[in-house]
């Protein structure tokens, strides 16, 4: 339980921080005034004035914020310089979208880190574990055996082997394995276990009771930060063929998850190893940055849609509409916190 607190302190600390940096530094950048930096919401914790901002821990670890002067709609605005709406359309935008460009920075400069110093994972399939009495270990499979290809197909992954397995319930499988250099074939006989499909439903495989042994590769410093960044990119199509999903119904709502279940992982992964916890903040950290550049009021896809729109029509939207649609922003939200929380206790 304590790993799973410090765990789940540990990644949503950074988060929060490196996003709200990112609207920071923009904002001090362009000469606009920030009141208030706090790490979660109020009521507030630990607070201290350094020059013209305020620095701040809340009570409430789920989020934080930049207050800039002259950023509600409902605030006042005397027309200084250093006020948020007297600065151009663009400078604006771009205040907004640091945020979540912070939080892409964050995830491709752990990676990076984690691939020069750990190192990225080999397309090779070494077993790490085979489970006593399992059809693997009657086989003859041990540990440190390389499987080369399973039924005639080759596999480069331990997923790709286990998709193959799992189609295979009860059913024999044709194993060609690596050992000392020698190719050996074994024939295996699944045994019946049970998975919950993305749509949430649980269905039968086949399983043969093998762990897997990542290996490792430690990369140069330019291999490290392409393979950051394209792995980055890899999560960002991930996230939103997840959204996208959603939307069309191919992905079950139940899948989504909140803070609980967010705790539940950062709590696993850490305990697995801090190099995997790492792994799991790169992927929340583009899952963050992905989703609050969504068109929701609020959040900062939100205010890009508001400034897009004073852009095109020359003068920003009226005080009334945008509180309006803050207003139904802020139901919407809480109905979604409610609905994750809500998955996530029953799952």
């Amino acid at each position: 339980m304590i790993v799973t607190i410090l765990a789940t302190i540990f990644v949503l600390g950074v988060l929060v921080f490196f996003h709200e940096l990112g609207h920071f530094l923009v904002a001090k950048k362009s000469g606009i005034r920030v009141e208030k930096f706090s790490l979660g919401f109020p009521p507030t914790l630990i607070s201290r004035k350094w020059g013209e901002t305020e620095y701040a821990i809340g009570v409430i670890p789920l989020g934080g914020y930049v207050k800039m002067t002259g950023e509600q709609p409902g605030e006042e605005a005397s027309g200084a310089p250093w006020e948020f709406m007297s600065k151009p359309v663009w400078t604006r935008f771009l205040v907004i979208l640091a945020g979540p460009f912070m939080n892409f920075l964050l995830a491709v400069a752990v990676l990076t880190g984690l691939y020069l110093i750990r190192g990225q994972e080999i397309k090779q399939v070494f077993i790490g574990v085979v489970a006593s009495g399992s059809p693997a270990e009657k086989a003859g499979i041990k540990a440190g055996d390389e499987i080369v290809s399973v039924d005639g197909v080759k596999v480069e992954t331990f997923q790709e082997m286990a998709g193959i397995v799992y189609r295979k319930v009860e059913e024999p499988v044709i194993f060609e394995v690596r050992r000392d250099g020698l190719l050996i074939t074994d024939t295996i006989i699944t045994y019946k276990d049970y998975a919950i499909t993305p749509k949430g439903d649980t269905v039968a495989v086949g399983k043969i009771g093998v762990g897997n042994k990542p290996i490792f590769k430690r990369l140069g410093l330019i291999s490290a930060v392409t393979a950051g960044f394209m792995r980055s990119v890899f999560y960002v199509r991930e996230v939103f063929e997840f959204v996208t999903g959603i939307v069309s119904r191919t992905v079950t709502p139940s899948e989504i998850g909140g803070p609980i279940l967010i705790g539940q992982l950062a709590g696993a992964t850490a305990r697995a190893g801090f190099d995997i916890l790492l792994e799991f903040l790169a992927l929340l950290s583009v899952n963050l940055a992905v989703l609050n550049i969504l068109p929701i009021p609020l959040l900062d896809g939100g205010h890009l849609v508001f400034l897009l729109i004073e852009k095109a029509k020359g003068s920003p939207l009226s005080i009334k509409t945008r509180l309006v649609i803050q207003q139904i922003g802020i139901a919407f939200l809480l109905m979604l916190i409610i609905f994750v929380t809500f998955n996530d206790i029953t799952r």
